[in-house]
């Protein structure tokens, strides 16, 4: 995956990212990198009919713009084809799936900077909030929800059965 350190100026050529990625590469090719940013960034490849089941994002407006191959999305308001240089808003909150066309689909996301996963206990918001073994509210140990954190962006997956990361598409851990 390239990156780079600097995140002020250009900072990477997306064609050539895709182009030097290895062949079969999927999930996320790039990344935006850099402690002081205020946005996250990936460039997210999809295998040929590979599918992003449906999800919301719940926190985030996210842009997504398709810059290889072509694909489907579908929302609340219907199925609608995406091809590149279509840029799609998915406003937080709204349900949609992703489906790649036969050749695959490679698109860049960007959102606000979501903050990291970290070990401990976490404000009353954080996802795993609520989630006990052993029964209740109030005892327990926290469930291991790691099947869920996509291994390549981080993003911890809201369905339960998600065997993809629906910010990058990278296959989760079984």
């Amino acid at each position: 995956m390239t990156t780079h350190p600097d995140p002020t100026g250009v900072l990477a050529d997306l064609d050539a990212v895709i182009a030097n990625a290895p062949e079969g590469a999927t999930g996320a090719l790039w990344r935006l990198t850099g402690a002081a940013r205020g946005l996250d960034a990936n460039l997210v490849r999809l295998r040929p009919d590979a599918v992003i089941a449906e999800h919301a994002e719940p926190v985030l407006d996210v842009l997504l713009v398709v810059v290889d191959g072509a694909g489907r999305i579908d929302t609340e308001d219907g199925s609608h084809r995406l091809r590149p240089h279509s840029a799609v808003l998915l406003a937080r909150g709204a349900r949609r799936s992703l489906t790649a066309g036969p050749h695959g689909m490679t698109y860049l996301t960007v959102h606000t900077r979501r903050p990291g996963l970290g070990i401990g206990a976490g404000p009353a918001a954080s996802p795993a909030a609520g989630l006990r073994v052993g029964g209740g509210g109030g005892g327990g140990e926290s469930a291991c929800l790691l099947h869920r954190v996509c291994p390549d962006c981080g993003r911890l997956a809201t369905e339960s059965d998600a065997r993809y990361c629906s910010r990058c598409g990278a296959g989760l851990p079984d």
